[in-house]
Parts: structure tokens; sequence; C-alpha cells
């Protein structure tokens, strides 16, 4: 396999002199600008919680010593450029509680940068679980019926504004411990907004199957911000959404340990504009170490309750691994996603995968009433069933057309996958169930390469560049490392046919995949950058 992927046989690339002089000169240039920050810069150990607002600023190093909370009525605010650390091995995080805010938004030139004291900002490594990561959390409603919730009594199937839930990798000091608690009645809480951040190296292991991802987001608002978002090698997920209406777009996911994009208990949000490399941070099992699914999306955490995950994703490229990666886009507990715009491929296993439950009591698709797989797929947008969830008492929930907006009524099905190319996805399985679903029918628009030349593996690439390492054993799964990407658009990812509404969130795109054909938006403020492991030479200004 590993002639799968042949060097410098893509036209569109530089040439291997031409791509070292850039990147010797990038290099220099950000050691003289990091070197120079750094060498004036105090380092100040965060060691207490945040209770009243503060600013962090670029000309300090702030050092997480712990879990550290912004907590209720607090807002941090951290200025761009300012970077911010955890001793490797100390386990220290930073999270926002619900009732505080952060803002923290960096720019293209002076990114805001949240890592380990590892990372020497310029080269890649092998490597995770160095410290912990960055954990919003909010009032939106969640569905978290299964888990009895704390404190006891208040969760339940309808969506009636009371359930909540402790976040995965956070320390309770007690039973019930507010700070760490996620969920509640208000899907337009605003949390602040985050921008231009590059998070690297994270999610610290607390505990058995008890990680941090490397964005952890807990029913978060839509009028929440955010944007141009980094997870660099996390141990477990990159990116988890739980409930909420958050919007996100230009996300760039690489080489995490599990789910590269995760999202559970009724997300009823949007998402465009993404990059995800499936790979892995170190060497350890499928799931903690070597990625898993693509992306993976739960419904509610029981079959038959409400919110359950209704969204759209536009604009996504997705590369996998192309000999041991696990499933594209994997289905659970009722999840209805609309996937628009979008590449796919390279994936080791299958395009759509029916996983149907989570492992953790949800009883899969047609439980109790509720839509079958098979139907979910032929129910136009817009319908929602209030089957087993009684009264809906809620307030503004107990209109579903106010909850579930990520979604236009009569615009598509409840889940698709729809206007998008697929290549290079060998599995003898890959387009099996896609298939049985419509997803290549000539309506849905979706253009599949079924052509391949081993002497020209890249021919019809839908994007510009791609090249890998040598294969290597991680976890005992055999990786192809994607060492350098140029992501813009290439051959029938150039043009889509339609392409997503202006609606105050999303961008009218008219290309298939998470990049123009000359605009690279992972330009400047990505570690991806950093590491010379992409290629910005066609960026227009």
């Amino acid at each position: 396999m590993t002639d799968l992927y042949p060097q410098n046989n893509n036209p569109q690339k530089l040439t291997g002199e031409e791509k070292m002089n850039k990147f010797t000169l990038t290099l220099i240039c950000i050691i003289s600008l990091f070197a120079a920050g750094i060498a004036g810069a105090s380092e100040i150990l965060v060691t207490n919680n945040i209770e009243t607002s503060t600013t962090w600023t670029a000309d300090n190093i702030y050092n997480l010593q712990k879990q550290i909370y912004v907590l209720p009525g607090a807002t941090l605010t951290i200025e761009p450029g300012t970077l911010i650390q955890s001793t490797t091995g100390l386990g220290g995080s930073l999270a926002v509680c619900r009732g505080a805010k952060i803002y923290a938004n960096g720019t293209p030139e002076n990114p805001i940068i949240m890592t380990s004291t590892s990372d020497d900002l310029i080269n890649w490594r092998e490597a995770c679980n160095e410290w912990g990561n960055l954990t919003i959390m909010g009032n939106g409603l969640i569905s978290a019926s299964h888990y009895g919730g704390l404190p006891v009594g208040t969760n339940t199937k309808t969506p009636a504004g009371l359930n909540e839930k402790q976040m995965e990798g956070l320390v309770a000091d007690f039973a019930g411990d507010p700070k760490v608690m996620y969920g509640g009645a208000d899907d337009n809480d605003d949390s602040g907004s985050v921008s231009f951040v590059s998070i690297r190296y994270g999610g610290k292991v607390v505990g058995l199957a008890n990680e941090l991802n490397g964005l952890s987001l807990g029913g978060i608002g839509q009028e929440t911000d955010i944007h141009h978002i980094e997870i660099m090698n996390n141990v477990d997920d990159g990116i988890e959404i739980w409930g909420g209406t958050v919007n996100l777009s230009y996300l760039n996911i690489w080489n995490v340990g599990d789910d590269s994009l995760d999202v559970d208990e009724g997300w009823r949000g949007k998402a465009q504009h993404g990059l995800i490399i499936q790979g892995y941070s170190t060497n350890a099992s499928q799931g903690s170490g070597v990625g898993d699914n693509c992306i993976e999306t739960d419904g509610a955490e029981d079959s038959d309750a409400q919110p359950v995950t209704t969204a759209a994703i536009y604009n996504f490229t997705v590369v996998g691994q192309p000999i041991d990666g696990d499933h594209g886009t994997a289905w659970r507990d009722n999840a209805r996603v609309q996937y628009r715009n979008c590449i796919f491929m390279d994936l080791g296993e299958v395009l759509v995968k029916k996983d149907n439950t989570d492992g953790d009591g949800a009883n899969g698709y047609g439980y109790n009433g509720t839509l079958s797989w098979e139907d979910t797929w032929k129910t136009p947008a817009g319908t929602h069933s209030a089957v087993n969830a009684g009264t809906w008492v809620a307030g503004e929930f107990n209109d579903p057309a106010v909850m579930y907006q990520a979604q236009k009524a009569g615009d598509g099905m409840l889940a698709e996958i729809t206007d998008s190319v697929f290549f290079r996805n060998l599995h003898a399985s890959a387009y099996s169930e896609a298939t049985a679903r419509g997803v290549l029918d000539p309506n849905s628009l979706n253009v599949v390469i079924t052509s391949y030349d081993a002497a020209d593996p890249d021919a019809n690439m839908p994007i510009q560049a791609l090249e890998r390492g040598a294969l290597v054993v991680k976890g005992g799964k055999n990786m192809l490392p994607v060492t350098f990407i140029n992501p813009c658009a290439a051959n029938d990812a150039v043009l889509s046919v339609g392409c997503a509404p202006y609606d105050g969130f999303l961008s009218q795109a008219p290309y298939r995949g998470g990049f123009s054909h000359n605009y690279n938006w992972l330009a400047g403020w990505t570690a991806v950058d950093s590491y010379g492991m992409t290629d910005k030479s066609m960026n227009i200004h």
C-alpha cells in the first residue's frame, strides 16, 4: 500500500525545492517572532479559579496548574497572540462554567495557542495527553434522560429545560457540584466568543473512559460565536458537542485519538467549512490515541427522548485513513443530519455506518414509535414527531419549529448526503449502506470517483495536493500519516450544483469541501501552517 500515494505527482504542488525554500523562510520568521515574544514574556502560574472578570494579555504566558474554572458571573478575556500552557503531565485545563463568559479572539496573524510546555510551536510530534483542554458549558437544552442527573429527579425525556449533566473529564468537588454541570432551558444562551484558537496535544485522561476532548461544548446556545478553531493531536475526540444550538465554522481537526467531530444529546446547530484529517496522536488503541470515526452523530441519550440531534453540515473536507481507518459518518440513536457540499476521501471503511446505538443503554432507530433508520432518510426536514415526549413545557420549546431550526422545513430530508464528492474510498463495502439509503441516486447530485490508477492515484483528486508518510503501525492499526496538504478545491470540487443559503450564519460557498480553489484559510494561525504541513501559495489578498 505504500505506493498508493507517490510523492510529487501533482503538477499543482510546489516542487521540493520551492517548498523547502518557502518552509525555511516561514520557519525563520516564526522562530524569530516567537523567540522575541517568549523571551520578553513573564510566566504566570494560574492556580486559582477566576471569580471576577479578568484579562490575559499577550505579554505573559499563562501556565495552568490544575483544572481552572471561570466561575458564574465572571468573564475571561484573552488577547490575540496569548500563549496558554500547562506543564506537561500536570493536568491543567480551562473550563468556562454556565453563567460565565469567555472572549478568546485571536487573529490570523496573532492566534491564541493552548498547548503543553513540550510543544516547541514549530515541529509536529507524536504526542497527546500532555495537558487538559478548553471546556465551555452553557444553559442550552440537552437530552440527558438516560443519566438520571444531579440533582436527582430533574432529568426527563421531555424538553422541559430541567436536564443537566456533569461534563466529561471534569472533576467535581462534591456530588452535584454546579461548576461542572451543563444544560438548561435557554437555547439563546451566550457564552462569549472563541476564534483563531489552536488547541494542541491535550485530552488529559482523568480516569477510565473519562478523557477530555480538545474542545468540549456542553449545552452551548446559539448566541455564542465559535469559528477558526484547530485541534491538533488529542487523546480523545477533537470537538465534542452535547446538546444546545451552537453553530461553528472553520474547524481544523487533525490526528485525534477518537472521533474527530462527535455530537450527542440533541445538538441542533449548523457547521460549515471544516477539514478533518484522520490519523493518530500516540501509539494506543483505536479510540484512545488512534482515530476512530471521522464524524460521529448520536441523537439523544435515550432513543425516544427529545431533543434529538437535528443538524446541518456544509463544506467539510474529510480525509480518512485508507487502510485501517474507521467510518466517514457514523449514525446512532435517531440522529438526523444533512451533509451538503462535502468531500469524503480515503476512507478506510464505509461512508455511511448505521451504528444504531452508542452502547450506553439507548435503543437505536425506530425505538418506541420513533422513525426507523430507513424512514429517517425518506422523511422531509421539518418533520418533528413528539413520540413519547409528553407535553413540551419549556416555554419557547413548546413549538418544535422553534426548538429545531438548523434544518429548514421542506428543504431536503432529515438525513441526507447531497452535492458532495467521494474519492478513493476503496473498501469493498465503502458505499453499500450509502447506496441503500439513496446517497448514490442521481437526484442526490453526488459525484463518485470510482476510477483508480495505481500509477497515478491522485488523478481526479478533489483537493490540490496530499502527501503521506511511510506506513506505521499504531495501536495495531496500519496508518499512513498525512504530512502535507493543499486542501483547496480541485476537479469535481471546484464547483458545486447548489450551496448553503445565506441565513446570517451560513455563507454561500459554491464549491464542494471546506476550501475554494484559491484560498487556504489554514494560513497564519494554525499549527498545520507553523509545522510546514500546508501550502498557502495560492491565497489572494
